[in-house]
């Protein structure tokens, strides 16, 4: 088996991938990228990543856990993630060291499976409770929480797929028989379950379950797994996306990615026309209608209005690394069925202007959160503090640059991105070496250091960012002149010559993109280069991340939106403001910002993946001339209320959204999330209660947002076992958000974590609050 041959399968493919050992790559931005992600990945404590699994075989650990989220709830999430980064790191580099890494922990994590007796193991706290309620039936399921655990099946996923990718592209067996006997474990645990009492379960985040079973049907070709594959789709997802409705706006946006990751690999194992679809529609939905220009999506991990971006650029938790990193992932599964360059112009967007942003090109670390609000910044992880999803997905984000440069059908080679590499297709006793200096100079140069025997097709992809008619394609020098077909890709089949050159060259132009929701917001490429300026370094809070649970957000001071430089004029002649300075730099200016006398020599636009450990510009707000002034101080009116609110804020929580909620070790029973007027909820007919933090031990005032549009709903609150306040609600506030200011009693001011709980009473249900602070001063004070 070729290393990595057999990721998303073969099964009615009419493309095949190259193993990652085949492709190698050469010296660019991309083979550094890959060099700094190794050192990074094999600075980490193999032995601090296993402690959690050991402790759950009942075992002492050699060492203890990692801090951050490998010690409050995912306990070893991180473990899984690694053992695929090290796989994908074997196959692209052959470094013998790192496979003696995977080996060591794929034996260790042998004897915990060993001596649970039935095939079960993983890192979750006390899982085996939780599992045995859940096979009895006792299912206590919510949108990040399983039976009082923290998403244990996403956790497990990451076991999973971790198995699956040791011996995908790392050969491993034993990883094979181990995946094998815990999926055979999964299967017996809800052999006793109905259907519907999955569907329930699976309201709980379980990245892509259903996915990594119908990888085990396709190693075993037993049937039994594809059905557990089946059962394991979520239904209240995959159902509108078979209708072709758009029901995403407001949902955790990486919890749906994996899911659809799975239908899609269902479908290509059965046939499935209709899955198929679901995902494609589910696809394009996200990269047309709700991205980035980065090829990024979500805003503070969720779904944002497709008909309104306001929230993107006023936030501070911008685009998530994890979706992206899910994105490309379908993105490879839909071009391998429909090879069609569109999928690979998506691709390439997102894995040079988000993927390859989100790593600190020196210290290794990796991003969470890239903001689309102008002037801010990101936050790296840290080896030794930071363990958030990101970092997982992260460190096998650079040590797979290899899998989508080429593709392959019997006798066609496709050539998609133009990343220096090598590439060695053994069946064919073929070289092929790509030389460039792209995106710098936009061209690609293809040399057969080994030819063929057979006749073979080179197909060059004529990316959307040019001009078809404009690209020159030479053999040896001389030009040819062939069109470009329906799928994108220009054909060139010939038998060759050891030495031959294929030489394309693509001619790059400037272009403004648009908020896909066309408010006034406009960035700027260069081909399919995103162009930034940097913004300074100052009170860059927190950049190189704590182990706190919220250190993965850049909490630093946010520039006020209408201090960000506007560009000045109509909005159809933006383009017009934007000019190159330097093409072997990729160095360009913007120009008629406004104000003048701040503005006026203009700044300076580089690529985006350059810029690190800085603030940045990527959307610029566009006003015409005789607007502007009163576009600037209608934003500086909505900043100013916003920030009076945050200057006296000592914690907040946004309900109902995963992150802060379980930053912040929420506890219920009873309660569910809602989404209303563009806003997250929780509401409860039992209780549910956070901890919330008072560093500097001044709180004053619990500040909370909630609906009163519901007669009969009550509201009610305790700090730290105290009641606060009490009260049954009319109803009749109507649908705009009212708030409250509650004093915190004296005698838990001066104390550094506050409890905070909300309860119901009598059969009422609490009411829908939306967001909880701790103010260090009266709110309606300070904003008279």
């Amino acid at each position: 088996m070729g290393l990595g041959s057999l990721a998303f399968g073969q099964v009615n493919k009419t493309v095949s991938y190259f193993p990652l050992n085949q492709v190698a790559l050469s010296e660019s931005v991309f083979c550094k990228a890959m060099q700094t992600d190794k050192n990074y990945i094999m600075s980490l404590d193999p032995d601090r990543l296993l402690a959690p699994y050991l402790k759950e075989a009942g075992l002492n650990p050699e060492k203890q856990n990692y801090p951050n989220w490998e010690n409050t709830g995912l306990d070893g999430h991180i473990g899984g993630h690694y053992l695929s980064a090290l796989a994908l790191m074997y196959a692209s580099t052959g470094d013998v060291k790192v496979k003696q890494r995977l080996d060591y922990m794929i034996d260790k994590l042998e004897r915990c499976q060993d001596l649970s007796g039935n095939g079960y193991f993983s890192g979750v706290p006390n899982g085996k409770k939780i599992w045995k309620e859940i096979a009895e039936g006792n299912i206590r399921s919510s949108s990040f929480g399983l039976n009082d655990r923290w998403v244990p099946l996403y956790n497990i996923h990451k076991t999973y797929s971790g198995l699956r990718d040791a011996y995908w592209y790392a050969g491993s067996e034993k990883a094979k028989k181990m995946l094998i006997r815990l999926t055979d474990w999964m299967a017996n645990e809800v052999s006793g379950l109905s259907d519907e009492q999955i569907q329930d379960m699976l309201r709980s985040e379980h990245g892509g379950l259903n996915e990594v079973f119908a990888d085990v049907y396709d190693i075993t070709k037993d049937k039994k797994y594809l059905k557990l594959a089946h059962r394991f789709s979520h239904q209240a997802i995959l159902n509108p996306l078979l209708n072709g409705e758009d029901k995403l706006t407001g949902i955790h946006a990486n919890t749906q990615i994996p899911k659809v990751i799975g239908f899609k690999r269902i479908a290509d194992l059965e046939h499935n026309p209709e899955w198929n679809s679901a995902a494609d529609f589910f696809w394009d939905n996200v990269t047309h209608k709700r991205s980035s220009i980065i090829g990024g999506n979500s805003v503070s991990e969720h779904f944002n209005p497709t008909n309104d971006f306001s929230g993107m650029i006023k936030s501070i938790e911008g685009p998530e690394t994890c979706n992206t990193y899910n994105m490309l992932k379908l993105t490879k599964a839909l071009f391998a069925t429909h090879p069609e360059s569109s999928y690979l112009d998506y691709y390439e967007r997102a894995l040079y202007n988000h993927i390859l942003s989100t790593q600190d090109p020196d210290k290794g670390g990796f991003v969470y959160f890239t903001p689309m609000r102008p002037g801010h910044y990101r936050v790296y992880s840290q080896p030794e503090t930071s363990f958030w999803c990101c970092v997982g997905s992260g460190m096998e984000n650079h040590a797979k640059y290899g899998e989508m440069i080429y593709a392959h059908t019997d006798n066609d080679v496709y050539v998609n991105l133009f990343i220096p590499s090598v590439l060695k297709w053994s069946e064919k006793k073929m070289v092929l070496r790509q030389e460039n200096n792209f995106p710098q100079n936009p061209s690609t140069k293809l040399v057969f250091e080994v030819a063929p025997k057979s006749e073979i097709n080179i197909k060059l992809r004529a990316p959307e960012w040019t001009n078809a008619a404009q690209i020159a394609v030479s053999i040896n020098s001389k030009n040819i002149n062939v069109p470009v077909d329906s799928d994108g890709y220009i054909n060139i089949k010939r038998k060759w010559k050891k030495g031959d050159v294929v030489e394309m060259k693509m001619p790059m132009h400037l272009s403004a993109e648009q908020l896909p929701d066309k408010s006034d917001y406009f960035a700027f490429r260069y081909g399919p280069i995103v162009l930034a300026a940097k913004y300074g370094k100052e009170n860059q809070q927190g950049l190189f991340a704590d182990d706190s649970r919220g250190g993965h957000i850049a909490h630093g001071p946010q520039i006020p939106l209408n201090e960000i430089p506007v560009i000045e004029g109509n909005a159809s002649e933006v383009l017009n403001h934007v000019q190159l300075v330097n093409g072997t730099n990729l160095l360009f200016s913007i120009n008629g910002l406004y104000p003048a006398e701040k503005f006026g020599k203009g700044l300076q636009l580089v690529p985006f993946y350059t810029i690190q450990e800085e603030r940045y510009i990527l959307y610029w707000p566009q006003a015409d001339r005789d607007k502007i002034q009163a576009v600037q101080q209608q934003r500086a009116q909505e900043e100013a209320e916003t920030r009076k609110l945050d200057l006296i804020t000592a914690d907040k929580i946004q309900l109902g959204e995963q992150q802060p909620e379980s930053d912040h070790f929420f506890e219920s029973k009873d309660s569910n999330t809602g989404y209303m007027e563009d806003r997250h909820f929780r509401d409860a007919k039992g209780w549910f209660s956070y901890r919330m933090k008072n560093p500097a031990k001044n709180a004053a005032f619990l500040y909370v947002l909630y609906f009163d549009n519901n007669a009969g709903r009550v509201l009610n609150a305790e700090i730290n076992g105290k009641n606060v306040f009490a009260k049954k609600l009319e109803g009749k506030a109507g649908s705009a958000p009212q708030y409250l200011l509650l004093p915190v009693p004296d005698s838990e001011k001066s104390k550094e974590n506050l409890t905070v709980k909300f309860f119901a009473e009598d059969q009422a249900t609490t009411s829908r609050i939306i967001e909880v602070r701790l103010l260090t001063q009266n709110y309606e004070k300070s904003i008279k």
